[in-house]
Parts: structure tokens; sequence; C-alpha cells
């Protein structure tokens, strides 16, 4: 069974949840000499609980001081239940309001309440307590959570703790393990004898021993050369498991607090995300545009600006908003992650929110079509939320397989609803790696439109516009090879069609002026008398120079390959290049190679005109050069 689960305590300094863990395993979670020596808990603290099946879950003990809440944040990111611990002697204090505010954040929705230190209370104070504690949960994720009074030092409700713990496990969820895996690090260090190792809870998939993995949001690649979870050896871990990870060839100076490891391109880092914010409504600030904020998500922490998106001007306590965060320093992210926020300064929990686009392009704060893009991903269907990125990423040409980190599903799920959007007509596939929304190819299809339209009006003659010409004037971030299946796609679709290597609109036609048409019969008559040795372009044009349709003409007859343009200067009709072609095809029916003086003799003309058509047709890799002479290296085009 697979259903691993890591419960997380949260309460005030000095209520008791580090002697409380130790109550129900025997373990001390406090392992820093000043923890021991103050008596309170600074930093993250592990241990498991063993559970009837033999399965062990795992605990993180966190500070509960005031001064030491970005340490609690550091492990409150990976738990699945709440443990809240609140004294009897002195009730619900401000450590505990915020821990509970920051996993209500977190979307942290299971949970149970322990009241500590019941032997140094009456009865009635007890119950006076008890009755308070449940007013103070009325409004929170708690409200309906189990309250146990316990006895750390007595023992008194410890089994009943354990035996609800137990049963609150059994009706939470199993994490998904067929994601990429992913695991936040909380502790770096060297262990003699096997080097760098780290530590944090595996929060999606499964990861093995030997295993290629990626820190981010540095992007150093590494291998895991063995795994640990609860101090035993495994060759897996799964998903809600605490994990030690010791990595091959990376030193601990490449690593922090906040790094996480991560199947390798299954994140982008990214310097800003598309968010939904809220606001506590305890909170003592509000949030602007350009206010200034501790992000924390995952182990890790750091700057960010607040950009409000919608034309709201202020966010007030209480109240929720769509957000663009810009951060001073990369961040690795994905859809649907749960962050903290905390003011610069003084530093106190505000808010928090939801990951939307983990990867965006920068908005302007009253851009309705970012907001629309937000509220299709905050409220819609998984298949709403692919759309959206589509829409929104389209423009930019980014591959399929960045979107399944940007909507939360898995490279699966995301090709399935990429195939009903193709399917419904609302997405368009160019190749297996690029789909682009339907919106963006009609946009992109107008403005192409545009773009032929003037082009015809000012060449006339030429039966269109090539590939390159068109990718620089439109799709000059696109490859190549990518606008050429682009191009053709569009001519599926009928938007334009296909001539030669250039492209029209569908209804364009040359049309020949009479003293084109004049022109283009004395050309073809003068050529065609030339045979192989045709005149040179500058002399054709020079003895022409009096016509101007001449120059217009010549360019014609290249465009639609009735003449090859052998090299600058040497241009032959079509019918000659393709007896040319079968000349010394001849040739090498009778010998096992051609030299220059065979195909000379057999084209009947200087040794210039044989050369310049041998050269072409090494360049197009019709022939292969040797030493003395050249082989066939593949067969010639009909169409050439």
């Amino acid at each position: 069974m697979n259903n691993h689960i890591i419960i997380g305590t949260a309460g005030h300094v000095d209520h008791g949840k580090t002697c409380l863990i130790r109550a129900l395993t025997g373990t001390d979670t406090d392992r820093l000499e000043e923890e021991k020596r103050r008596g309170i808990t600074i930093d993250l603290g592990f241990t498991y609980l063993p559970l009837p099946d033999g399965r062990l879950a795992g605990i993180i003990d966190v500070p509960g001081h005031e001064r030491f809440v970005h340490n609690m944040l550091s492990g409150a990111g990976g738990i699945d239940l709440a443990l809240l611990v609140v004294a009897a002697d002195e009730g619900v204090m401000p450590q505990t309001r915020e821990h509970m505010g920051i996993l209500s954040l977190l979307g942290i929705t299971r949970g149970i309440i322990a009241v500590t230190k019941t032997d140094m209370v009456e009865d009635d104070w007890l119950e006076l307590m008890l009755e308070e504690l449940k007013e103070e949960l009325q409004d929170s994720f708690l409200k309906n959570a189990p309250i146990i009074p316990v006895s750390s030092q007595t023992g008194a409700g410890i089994e009943e703790l354990k035996t609800q713990l137990i049963a609150l496990i059994e009706e939470t969820p199993s994490k998904n393990i067929d994601k990429p895996f992913r695991l936040p690090v909380d502790r770096v260090f060297t262990m003699p004898g096997f080097g760098t190792v780290v530590t944090g809870t595996l929060i999606e998939g499964r990861l093995k021993e030997g295993q290629e993995v990626t820190i981010y949001p540095g992007g150093v690649m590494t291998r895991v050369r063995n795994l640990q979870v609860h101090a035993h050896a495994v060759s897996e871990a799964f998903a809600g498991q605490r994990v030690a990870v010791n990595l091959q060839r990376v030193k601990t100076e490449e690593l922090t607090r906040g790094c996480v490891l991560a199947e390798p391109g299954s994140m982008q880092p990214t310097y800003m995300i598309d968010a939904s914010v809220r606001l506590l409504p305890e909170a003592r600030f509000s949030m602007r545009t350009g206010s200034r904020l501790h992000f924390h998500h995952g182990s890790g922490e750091m700057l960010c600006k607040a950009v409000l998106l919608g034309g709201a001007a202020e966010l007030m306590p209480g109240q929720s908003a769509y957000a663009q965060l810009r951060f001073d320093t990369p961040v690795a992210v994905k859809a649907q992650d749960a962050f903290v926020l905390r003011f610069y300064s003084p530093l106190e929990t505000v808010g928090g929110g939801f990951v939307l686009d983990p990867t965006p392009y920068k908005h302007k704060a009253s851009s309705e079509k970012a907001l629309e893009k937000l509220q299709l991903m905050d409220a819609g269907s998984e298949m709403d939320r692919v759309e959206a990125l589509l829409m929104a990423h389209s423009p930019h040409y980014e591959q399929t397989h960045v979107f399944a980190a940007q909507a939360g599903l898995t490279e699966e799920q995301t090709a399935v609803i990429l195939q009903e959007l193709i399917a419904k007509g609302r997405a368009v596939a160019v190749n297996a790696r690029l789909v682009l929304h339907q919106s963006h190819v009609s946009a992109l299809e107008d403005r192409l439109c545009k773009l032929l339209g003037s082009y015809h009006q000012e060449n006339p003659l030429k039966a269109g516009m090539r590939g390159e010409e068109i990718r620089g004037k439109l799709l000059k971030q696109v490859d190549a090879g990518t606008v050429d299946q682009l191009l053709d796609v569009l001519v599926k679709r009928g938007s334009l069609k296909k001539v030669n290597t250039s492209y029209a609109l569908p209804d364009f036609e040359v049309r020949l002026t009479p003293g084109q048409q004049s022109a283009m019969d004395l050309l073809l008559s003068q050529l065609s008398q030339a045979g192989f040795a045709p005149p040179e372009k500058s002399a054709l044009l020079a003895e022409h120079a009096k016509n101007r349709d001449v120059p217009k003409v010549l360019d014609y007859l290249m465009d639609t390959m009735r003449l090859i343009p052998v090299n600058s200067e040497i241009a032959l009709l079509k019918e000659h290049h393709q007896k040319a072609q079968s000349l010394f095809e001849e040739i090498l029916a009778e010998k096992d190679e051609v030299t220059l003086a065979d195909f000379r003799d057999a084209i009947s003309a200087s040794r210039k005109y044989a050369l310049a058509l041998l050269e072409y047709w090494d360049l197009k890799g019709y022939t292969k050069k040797g030493a003395e002479a050249r082989l066939l290296a593949k067969p010639f085009d009909p169409l050439d």
C-alpha cells in the first residue's frame, strides 16, 4: 500500500509539541544543542508514528516561536494532517492563530487538536478552556476536528490521541505517485563515507535508487546513490514519505534548503508566477501593486513583488484577487501549488494562495486577457486550464511538454486533453511537439493574408512568397523547420496554397501583360536555341537592357521552375536540365563513374557549363565527387 502520510505539528511556543511527540513515539525531535539548552524548538524535527499495518507515518515537529515561523513554513509545505497543540494553562495564543492561518493557506483540510499540560490545571479550568477553544475553531478547517486532552507527563489521553490519529490517517487520500517525482529539500549535510545527503518530504511521484535527478531552480544534474526512509535503506520511495537522498557528484554548497529535487525536464525555473491570492481576515496589513513580500513555497523562502490584476488598487484583509508575483531570484513551482505570503517588514503572515500559471509572461495590471485566463484556470475544468494556457502561450510557440507542469497534470492527462481540443476544432497540431490554439492560428491566418495580399500587389509576377521570407516577417522566433510545417498546415486548411517552394493566397494567379508575354516568348526562344550553353544572366540582362519586362520575366521563369538556376549566372531551361541528367546516367550505364571530360563531351558544351552543372548536383546531393570523377549519390528528382 502506498498511502504514506505526513503529520505536522502546529502551535504556540512552549505549548508542549516536542514533549507530546516524545510521548507518542519515544523520540526527542529536538536535535540541536541550542534547542536542548533553551528548551524550545528552533528548527524542524523529524520522527515517525508506527501504524497497526506496519506502515510508518512521518511526523514533522515545527518551531512555535514567532522568530522561527520561517522554519515552521519550511516543514509545513509537505504535511497531510495537522496536529494542533494548545496548552491547557494558556489556551489559544498568537502563534496558534498564525499557524492555523498558515495551514489553511496551504490547503490543509484535516487535523486533530491535542490539549496538552492537562496535569497542570483544574478540571473546571480545562472545561472552560475547551469551550473557548471550540469557539475559536468555529470558522477554521478544524471546526469539526477531534479535541483530545492529554498530558505528556502522566500519559493521560496519549493512547486515545494515537487511536484518533490512526483513524484520521486511514481516511486521508493517498498522494499521486504517477506524477514526476518532486522533493523540496529541507536539510543538506555531508555524511562521512557517503558524501552529500539531502532530506525532504516526497510530495509527488516515486523516487528510485540510481535515478537521474535535477536540482531546481539551478538545473544541476545528479544521480541518486542511496535512499533511506525513516533510517532504513530502500530501493524506492513514494509520495508522502520523509526521504533521505544520498546524491552523486554534487557538493553541499550546490544545494540549499528550498531547492527542489525533481525529474529532469519536469519543471521550469521562472522569475514570475500568476496566482490566486487571499489575505487572512486577521492580517494587519493590506497588499498593493508594488508590495514587497516574503514568498514561502515548499521548503523555500524568497522575496517577491506583487502586481494586482483586474484593476484592483488594494487587497484588504479577508479579500481575494489575482496577482502576478515577480521574484528577485528564480523559483521552481507547479500549477496548483500552495504558498504563504509574509509582509516584508515587519515579518508577519498576511496571506497566501495557489499557483495558477507557473511560467507566465509579464502582464499589465489592467490586462483583460490575463484576467480571463486566470479565471478559467482558477474555476474551470482541467480542459479549461489547458486551453487557457494554450491561448496564453501559443503566440510564443512553446512546445507541448511544458503544459503538463503548467496545468498541474501528468503528461498523459495533458496529451489526452490536447487531442480532445484538436478534435473539437479548438486547437491545431503543427507537429508532435507543437499544438496551437485555434484563436492564434486564425489571427496568424489574418496577418498572413494581409502580408501576401500586399506582396502579390507589389510582385504580380512572383508565384508567391518563400517560407523563409514569411518567417522573417511574421515568425522570427520560430525555427525554419517548424515554420515550414506550420505553413503546410495552413495549406491543408485552405488558407493559402503552395506553388513549388513559395506560398500564395488561394485565388492568386500570375497574369502576364502582352508586353511580358512577348518578353517571355523571346527569352524562351533564345534559351532553347542555346541548349546547354545559355548566355549568362548578366549578359542576358545587358542585351535586353531597354526591355523593362525582361528582368521580371526572368525572375518569374525561375520562380515557376521553368528555368533552373545552376548558379548565380547560369540558368538552364528545365527540359535541358533534365536532358543533362539523362546524359549523366547514360555515361554511368557504360562506366562506373563520370569524369568532367566525359560529361563535357556528352553535353557538347564548354568545361564552364559542365562544371557548373556538376557542382550544382553535388550541392543538391545528387552526385558525389571522388578524386577524379563523380558517382550518383541518390536518384535525380524527376520534378527538378
